[in-house]
């Protein structure tokens, strides 16, 4: 009774606050890592790229990362800038596959900052990583600092995320690139106010009506920044159904059930009890790959 009572005044503060920063950390926060990471080897936090005959999401979701920054072009020697980068495991995983010089995060989520430090520390790689608390809107770092500038499954909360656009093209150097995983409407009259499945309410609590448009206002957004070769491509095909189904399994798995509190799992039950409903709004949401540099000089 206690966890039940105490859970539901973090979540009556999440939905309450008016500031769209704090709503979104205290998002993050009110699901405790024992909780969400239950069953996995990693601590990603994306939907994951599902390819063919992939069952698990810690897979799926190291693809995402490994398609980010594929798109992104990450090489060594580049000096890289993650927004909202999580617990960080795509810049160790970066780091490891592809030598950047160094990787520098910015997080609004204190935990989740704390850990990806403790990580850095444990796996000698403190001099190669940086994880600060900081804002996509307001970058702490002088114009023309970073090759690549990269938010993965992150940038829907920035806001507004063209204030995002404006500050990546400053602190990109010239010819820099900007890639970003990102949750999209599939069209104008998807309207965010109107979805009902309780499996969206993230959408809801979280991304602000200001960064609720299409592609192509996306598109539009990137290049008033002054981005140019600017692509915004859906990838949602390998993103939706397949998540779907592998929640609709965890939640079907005994051992799964047996690993969480019957608090936290009924309430889980619950959130993904309509799959029609479920099936029908996310064929109203898209998630795009989008990519644009800055103009060499």
């Amino acid at each position: 009774m206690f966890e039940a009572v105490k859970q539901f005044g973090k979540l009556v503060r999440m939905i309450t606050t008016g500031d769209p920063v704090e709503r979104t950390r205290r998002l993050y926060q009110f699901m405790p890592p024992s909780f969400e990471f239950v069953e996995r080897t990693t601590r990603y936090c994306n939907f994951g790229y599902w390819n063919d005959g992939v069952t698990s999401l810690d897979e799926a979701a190291e693809e995402m990362a490994t398609k980010l920054a594929d798109a992104a072009g990450i090489q060594s020697g580049d000096t890289v800038l993650d927004l909202g980068f999580g617990y960080g495991d795509q810049d160790f995983s970066w780091l490891r596959e592809r030598q950047p010089k160094k990787i520098h995060g910015l997080n609004i989520t204190p935990h989740q900052i704390e850990h990806a430090r403790r990580r850095a520390t444990t796996e000698g790689v403190a001099d190669r990583v940086d994880f600060q608390q900081g804002s996509a809107t307001d970058i702490p770092f002088p114009d023309n600092t970073f090759d690549r500038v990269v938010a993965l499954e992150s940038a829907f909360h920035f806001y507004p995320r063209s204030d995002f656009f404006k500050e990546a093209f400053r602190v990109l150097r010239p010819g820099g690139v900007l890639a970003v995983a990102d949750v999209l409407p599939t069209a104008d009259d998807v309207v965010r106010k109107e979805l009902k499945s309780r499996a969206l309410s993230w959408i809801l609590i979280s991304y602000d009506e200001a960064n609720w448009y299409t592609a192509d206002t996306y598109t539009k957004q990137l290049g008033d920044a002054g981005f140019e070769q600017t692509r915004v491509d859906s990838i949602r095909d390998r993103v939706w159904e397949q998540y779907r189904q592998f929640m609709v399994d965890r939640l079907a798995s005994p051992s799964y059930k047996a690993k969480v509190s019957s608090t936290s799992y009924k309430g889980m039950v619950r959130n993904w009890s309509d799959q029609d409903l479920l099936k029908k709004e996310l064929a109203g949401i898209d998630y795009v790959m989008a990519v644009a540099h800055k103009p060499a000089e």
